[in-house]
């Protein structure tokens, strides 16, 4: 059984033989089935504007005939908005001169690991 392991543990078995496949089954087995229950935190990282004034614009559909696109705007270019009312008013403000006349479909706040809002993303329909 030692044996066995050993040349398991060394890969030295050759291309094509029963435990070759063995030990290629148990790779892919183990790159596909652990993500289902193994957590290992990995989410995707937020991308943000480096410098102020900067908006980052990405494609998100649409919605019937009009086009969406998803707007990532820094809370600092943002002002002092605390209501729904300021924040679409300071999106608007934002986007406008960017893209022309849009209408705000919907918006998330995007916060750090410490709670404090970084950035806002709005979903505008042009």
């Amino acid at each position: 059984m030692g044996k066995l392991l050993k040349s398991y543990f060394f890969w030295t078995y050759e291309r094509g033989s029963l435990h070759y496949d063995v030990m290629v089954t148990a790779i892919l087995l183990f790159l596909f089935v652990t993500p289902h229950y193994v957590n290992f935190k990995d989410r995707q990282v937020e991308t943000l504007a480096l410098q102020s004034s900067q908006v980052l614009i990405t494609e998100a559909g649409t919605r019937g005939i009009r086009s969406r696109f998803l707007y990532q705007i820094r809370a600092d270019d943002m002002g002092t908005a605390q209501t729904d009312d300021e924040i679409r008013t300071a999106i608007t403000r934002i986007v406008e001169p960017i893209s022309g006349e849009v209408q705000i479909d919907s918006y998330e706040s995007v916060k750090d690991g410490s709670g404090r809002v970084v950035s806002y993303k709005a979903w505008v329909l042009r």
